[in-house]
């Protein structure tokens, strides 16, 4: 099944959308990859869904991804005596080591590296931001706050801190768990949450050593600011922009979107959209206009993905919402403008062979009218530096691995074939005209581009460029 738009749609599973009939539904409807959310998943689901997943790939006999985004560091407040608590702007409240429960100036805070690392005049958001505190003073063991916005706080109510840097790592002890599963389990790439700093992503790399791909979730000041590293230590970003719009102001969060998928795009790596993308669809058969236009600007930036979350997971209408996101995105990608803007944020390619030889397949192919740009990839390298480029003409990445095809599953404008090594050069042509043919990337005359790395299964080695007419080739070797 070919797509018919570059950018990937990643939909989360959920209790709306489990069943496998249900998820051969949203791939039809559009789901390129598949995100399993750790916070609301145990192992035994997990291995079910991931078994699934694979069903229906065998089924439609395309290359799916899956994502496994771990939980994170969840951080919140103790209970109180009542539940729930009415409290006034001004006024002092405690946040400290008592597990007693909680009342109208206190609460027990079952976190010592929060109590060790506030300082005065850090913030704490609790509840998504509803209440803020700003705190007076921290001796190690409570934190003396100022009440600045909200008027209540309940059981359990989660605790962001955006001026607060916490010496705590992104794994908590279930992540960890959670890593050891899904990594047995065969997914493809596996998400970190609130990562703070580059270091943060080394413990998962230790874990996953090859077998899954790591994404880092950018949704903390910390993060934001110290991107570049981030980037350099990761092999996607995706861009969380709920808990990123709790610990920033609102405002800033656009911005700081443009920025995030920029960088990524001059880095070549893939970067994800998410959060609240078509929200309103939970429960309405059909967007709001705010939103429809809020996808448009994550395609017209060039973002490799765009994910939807409760939309898919346990909305009334899941496949509404995939079907929906892919009709925006392949209207977005027609537009007179969309060109324009893609070729304006292109950055220049790296001093390497491998960056020259995909920025002169683009030039050719765009330069030539060619049907296709065909790239041999065994660890999936070459295949990211086309895309980088982001060609007019569409990618079709062959190659032996399935995982590999599984992983550029998520990459912008790549078709992924799961195809036998070639034997030779001479075979590595019949198979990239016979493929482009079969899937539909090309008809009898029509010319493609081909690049791999030779000599032939030596990653990472992208040197060669061939020009092959579709019909001549296949049939002088059929």
């Amino acid at each position: 099944m070919r797509r018919s738009r570059k950018v990937k749609i990643l939909a989360t599973i959920g209790p709306a959308s489990s069943s496998e009939d249900m998820l051969k539904k949203l791939f039809e409807a559009g789901a390129d990859a598949f995100r399993i959310n750790m916070s609301h998943t145990d192992h035994e689901l997990m291995h079910t869904l991931v078994g699934r997943i694979r069903a229906v790939e065998k089924a439609v006999g395309r290359p799916i991804g899956i994502l496994a985004d771990l939980q994170g560091p969840k951080l919140r407040v103790g209970k109180f005596a009542s539940g729930k608590e009415a409290l006034t702007l001004g006024q002092t409240f405690t946040l400290d080591d008592n597990p007693e429960p909680g009342n109208s100036t206190r609460v027990y805070l079952p976190h010592p590296e929060i109590l060790r690392s506030v300082e005065a005049g850090d913030r704490l958001l609790i509840d998504d931001g509803k209440l803020e505190l700003k705190a007076v003073k921290s001796d190690g063991k409570a934190i003396v706050c100022t009440v600045v916005a909200g008027t209540s706080i309940s059981d359990k109510k989660g605790v962001s801190l955006p001026d607060t840097d916490l010496p705590v790592g992104a794994l908590t002890e279930k992540d960890r768990r959670d890593l050891d599963a899904v990594l047995a389990a065969g997914v493809d790439w596996v998400a970190l949450s609130f990562v703070q700093r580059p270091e943060d992503l080394a413990e998962a790399r230790k874990i996953a050593r090859g077998r899954a791909l790591i994404m880092a979730k950018i949704e903390k000041p910390q993060a934001v600011a110290r991107l570049a590293e981030i980037i350099e230590l990761s092999d996607a970003l995706m861009v969380a922009r709920g808990d990123l719009g709790v610990e920033m102001p609102l405002e800033a969060v656009p911005g700081i979107q443009k920025q995030i998928t920029r960088a990524a795009r001059r880095a070549g790596k893939p970067v994800v959209i998410a959060t609240q993308m078509l929200e309103s669809m939970i429960t309405a058969p059909v967007p709001t206009r705010a939103e429809v236009s809020d996808v448009s600007i994550a395609v017209f930036e060039g973002a490799d993905a765009i994910m939807l979350s409760a939309e898919s997971a346990a909305g009334a209408y899941p496949v509404e919402a995939v079907a929906m996101m892919n009709r925006i995105a392949s209207k977005v990608e027609t537009d007179p403008t969309y060109a324009g803007i893609i070729n304006a944020q292109r950055s220049e390619p790296e001093a390497t062979g491998a960056d020259a030889i995909s920025l002169a397949a683009r030039e050719i192919a765009e330069t030539l009218k060619l049907s296709a740009i065909i790239s041999y990839t065994a660890s999936g390298t070459t295949g990211l530096r086309a895309a980088r480029e982001r060609p007019q003409v569409p990618i079709v990445a062959l190659s032996p691995i399935v995982n590999t095809a599984r992983r550029l599953s998520l990459l912008w404008g790549t078709h992924c074939v799961v195809s036998p090594d070639a034997i030779d050069l001479d075979d590595m042509v019949d198979r990239a005209c016979r493929i482009a043919l079969d899937e539909g990337f090309g008809k009898p005359g029509d010319r493609v581009i081909i690049t791999a790395g030779v000599p032939l299964r030596t990653p990472g080695s992208t040197n060669m460029l061939r020009i092959a007419y579709v019909g001549s080739e296949v049939q002088a070797r059929r």
